[in-house]
């Protein structure tokens, strides 16, 4: 908000220099992120005297002028301005003189005659917006006196946070400096003169939702002339930011600024009448199929959400945002109406989004209105249109809500506000700076409840007698609600930076193992592995959502969620890109896989962490996964290695990397034909289990389905997984535990069976594990065959095998021995034929 101390002073008094008050204030958290000095560049621009003005004697449309400026001879200028006389005191820029926008105005000759510098338009000087006449200044301006020391004036440019809307505006900016002065605060008197005639036999109003509009106040004045505003209105209203229109509209832009109370003037003639010959305004939403052409000259199809201020032949303006053109005050209009009413908060800032439309109006409605202020606002309206453009205000006002709301009280504990602020204040201290933003204060007479929280679900504590003080909240601060909010008062008001430093004195928690290890560990593994960690938007597109849909049984490793559910989407979303919540880590990461392939980038290998969502019922759901993409290049080539492309092998090393670090068993894979995302021949589910059998790691691994990647266009082969694992919701790393090395080497023996292709690798693991007997310390897959002799269907597994015993060398004997059991059991449990 633009705040011009020429304005402000006359609300309150203060006598401190612009930057140390721009920081005073942005201590008290309202920041002035500006400073603008008006004027700075009117460079030699002085006030001036008319002493003639005659016809140019070969230019029909300019006036020769004599000019004086209090000093030297009067200047000669010529002017194309029709608004002119002698005796007028105006803006001269003399020669050499620099004009806003850096314009320089020099000694020139213009038909014949010499023109010794220039009479200048408030829109030139920027003061007002009248660019067809010459500003005329008041009659008692000091002559040659500087336009800067006259009419510059300073502009802060003050940040109001959200939950302070009464400081969007001078009043509430007035009422935080009378805080830091402990000044007054002048309000402005508001007077209505008013005619005979009542405002009932003029307007009536209708609201079809208290809730979206719990007030609306509404006056009428008859018989007024629009016009400009006068200039001081004119300039002030710049200074602030605001484009002076004309004097009806200027008078609500200048409530609004000086109240913070956005109102809005219809031209009377323009609104439909009841049977009884009365403007009849009904506030309702929008009906299906009806359209509005705003102030902005936009035709908008309206939504049956927005909120309308209407009559019987449809939209007049939409609530809080912005009016309509065919209501529109203009140089015709004679009666106007004017509207000051309170909005539902959370319309207007739905309906501001809705149509993109951010006005200054919205802004404030977004914030909260104190509820006062719809009569306030309507008055003082009424009081500014009748001054500047006259006219008879109609007796009374319509008010569908008039009972005020009294002040809130708000409980607190001197001794508990200085413990949260780590001071020693005391209750006076306390009470005293309290008074200064208007809250005053007395002790509660007896126990009281102290509010603690607010909100949706507010609590209370007890206070004993003696121990609280009652807080009577001004109705404008409507963010003080309970004892925190006052602590806050107090520091802010006192000075946050008075608050000495202080060390807290109560006792540090315990410590406590981080829920994130395990999951810290499990990325660093795969970033060791080679993958690079990528951070995706959790809202996707529907096209994500639905191209990477998983279909296989969802079964997660113990202590993690399942995926299950439908979608959540987003009910206004900022993008249709990111438009729902996603259900699976691929999706995003294809999609980071194909920005790299776009870029050029061939060779990629990403890893996420991250989360999918889903709703069942009215509840959510939530499941973390870790995510792999792979496509290209996944080992740099170099002098003795050649470039290899990334297979799904690949993919299972990471896995299998994982399972290590978090002392899984070895992972089991088993065909996965039926996933339409994956290549139904190169995918595979895949199993871990922990020591104590439950399931470590639990998901899929493979490569994506060629017609997947022809729809993305990737053309070339994707290998991906998404797992579910122990631990990487919130998990501890298992505790190692050290075993002391075998005084003898172990013996190896390599095993070949030839198995049917039909025969996963993790039976036959598994039939060797549980056959080996206690000497078998591991068996580790070497190598795979196809080709003669086997037949078509099927291949040679080469397993290394590694046998101990502890303290003593094993006998071949003993090896051999058990070698034939392992290897009858291949035989029996999985028809496999032993290759000599």
């Amino acid at each position: 908000m633009r705040v011009p101390l020429s304005w402000l002073r006359e609300l309150v008094d203060f006598d401190l220099e612009p930057e140390d008050l721009a920081a005073r204030l942005t201590l008290l958290g309202m920041e002035v992120k500006g400073i603008d000095h008006r004027g700075s560049d009117w460079q030699n621009v002085v006030v001036g005297e008319l002493l003639a003005v005659e016809k140019h004697r070969r230019a029909d449309r300019l006036s020769l002028t004599r000019v004086s400026t209090g000093t030297g001879e009067p200047l000669e200028i010529v002017c194309g301005a029709t608004n002119i006389a002698p005796g007028q005191r105006v803006p001269v820029a003399l020669p050499g003189a620099v004009l806003p926008g850096g314009r320089r105005i020099e000694r020139t000759e213009k038909m014949g005659a010499v023109s010794n510098g220039m009479l200048c338009s408030g829109d030139e000087l920027g003061l007002t917006s009248d660019a067809d006449g010459i500003l005329i200044l008041q009659p008692d301006t000091p002559l040659g006196a500087s336009l800067a020391d006259l009419y510059g004036d300073v502009v802060l440019d003050v940040d109001v946070k959200p939950n302070r809307g009464d400081a969007l505006s001078m009043v509430g900016i007035a009422r935080e400096v009378a805080a830091v002065t402990g000044g007054k605060v002048r309000v402005p008197a508001i007077e209505v003169g008013e005619g005979s005639v009542a405002v009932s036999d003029r307007l009536v109003v209708t609201v079809d939702d208290e809730r979206l509009c719990p007030r609306f106040v509404g006056r009428s004045i008859d018989g007024v002339t629009v016009g400009s505003s006068p200039d001081r209105i004119q300039m002030r209203l710049l200074a602030a930011g605001i484009r002076p229109i004309s004097n009806v509209v200027d008078a609500s832009n200048y409530v609004m600024v000086e109240l913070g109370k956005p109102i809005h003037a219809f031209d009377a003639a323009a609104v439909a009448r009841d049977a009884s010959g009365r403007a009849a305004l009904q506030v309702r939403l929008a009906r299906e199929d009806e359209r509005l052409a705003t102030l902005d000259h936009v035709d908008r199809a309206l939504d049956t959400e927005t909120l309308l201020i209407a009559d019987a032949s449809g939209p007049l303006a939409i609530a809080g945002v912005m009016g309509g053109a065919s209501s529109e005050v203009s140089d015709a209009t004679r009666d106007v109406i004017v509207e000051s009413a309170i909005f539902d908060p959370v319309s207007i800032r739905r309906t501001a989004f809705r149509y993109a439309l951010r006005s200054e109006a919205s802004l404030r409605f977004e914030k909260g209105q104190e509820f006062r202020l719809a009569r306030l606002a309507a008055d003082r309206a009424t009081q500014l249109i009748a001054e500047w453009a006259g006219g008879t205000a109609a007796r009374g006002v319509v008010d569908t809500n008039p009972g005020e709301p009294q002040p809130r009280q708000v409980a607190f504990r001197p001794a508990r506000v200085d413990r949260l602020l780590g001071t020693d204040y005391g209750a006076d201290s306390q009470r005293e700076v309290l008074r200064r933003v208007g809250i005053e204060t007395q002790p509660a007479g007896a126990a009281t409840d102290i509010p603690i929280a607010g909100g949706a679900t507010p609590a209370t504590v007890p206070a004993a007698t003696g121990e609280a003080v009652i807080a009577t909240v001004p109705t404008w601060r409507r963010d003080i609600e309970i004892e925190a909010d006052i602590a806050e008062e107090v520091a802010r008001v006192h000075g946050y930076e008075l608050v000495p430093a202080r060390l807290p004195a109560t006792t540090m928690p315990p410590w406590r193992e981080t829920p994130l290890a395990a999951r810290d560990a499990i990325r660093e593994t795969v970033v060791g592995a080679g993958l690079t960690e990528a951070v995706t938007y959790a809202l996707v597109s529907a096209s994500i959502l639905e191209g990477f849909r998983w279909s296989f049984e969802d079964r997660p490793a113990a202590g993690e969620a399942t995926r299950e559910g439908l979608p959540i989407t987003v009910t206004n979303p900022l993008s249709m890109d990111h438009a729902i919540l996603r259900q699976s880590i691929v999706g995003s990461l294809v999609q980071v896989v194909d920005g790299n392939l776009r870029h050029a980038e061939s060779d990629v290998a990403v890893l996420e962490i991250g989360k999918g969502y889903g709703r069942v019922g009215d509840e959510s759901r939530e499941w973390w996964r870790l995510g792999l993409a792979l496509t290209g290049s996944f080992d740099a080539p170099a002098w003795n290695r050649a470039r290899r492309e990334a297979d799904v092998d690949d993919a299972k090393g990471a896995i299998e990397l994982v399972g290590k670090v978090i002392e899984a068993g070895p992972a089991e894979y088993r065909p996965l034909a039926d996933e339409p995302l994956l290549h139904p021949g190169r995918s595979a589910t895949v199993t871990a289990r922990g020591s104590d059998g439950s399931i470590a790691i639990a998901g899929v691994v493979g490569e994506l389905h060629p017609r997947v990647a022809e729809a993305w266009e990737l053309r070339r082969r994707v290998i991906v997984a998404e797992l579910s694992i122990s631990g990487l919701t919130a998990g501890a790393l298992p505790i190692i535990s050290a075993t002391p090395l075998a005084r003898v080497l172990p013996v190896e023996r390599d095993l070949t069976v030839d198995v049917a292709d039909r025969v996963a690798a993790a039976d036959v693991t598994r039939a060797i594990s549980d056959s080996g007997g206690e000497l078998l310390e591991g068996a580790t897959l070497a190598g795979t065959y196809r080709g003669h002799p086997l037949g078509p269907d099927e291949r040679s597994l080469t397993y290394r095998l590694r046998f101990g015993a502890g303290d003593r060398t094993l006998t071949d004997a003993e090896v051999d021995a058990a070698v034939e059991i392992i290897a009858g059991a291949l035989g029996h449990h999985v028809g496999a034929r032993i290759r000599s």
